[in-house]
């Protein structure tokens, strides 16, 4: 989804989710209910809820989102003498 803005719906149920977002061509409407577990929300800060698109594939597979991390660059070796 990028950077488009979009509105989710987090019921009171905590293993069900509704998202609306603008694709660039439309507004798309996306539910899902988890058959074991719970989506586990990031905080909200100044009324934004703020993921990248990895830690939002993880939101929406059931996943721990905070566990998703940027990939680090790994230095080639040096080298030798």
């Amino acid at each position: 989804m990028g950077s488009d803005k979009g509105t989710y719906n987090e019921t009171s149920c905590a293993d069900r989710i509704k998202l609306v977002f603008w694709d660039g061509t439309g507004l798309c409407l996306f539910a899902k209910r988890l058959e074991d577990g719970i989506f586990r929300w990031p905080k909200i800060e100044d009324g934004v809820m703020r993921l990248s698109a990895g830690q939002l594939s993880a939101l929406l597979e059931g996943l721990d989102w905070r566990l998703v991390h940027e990939a680090r660059e790994t230095p080639a070796p040096a080298q030798p003498g």
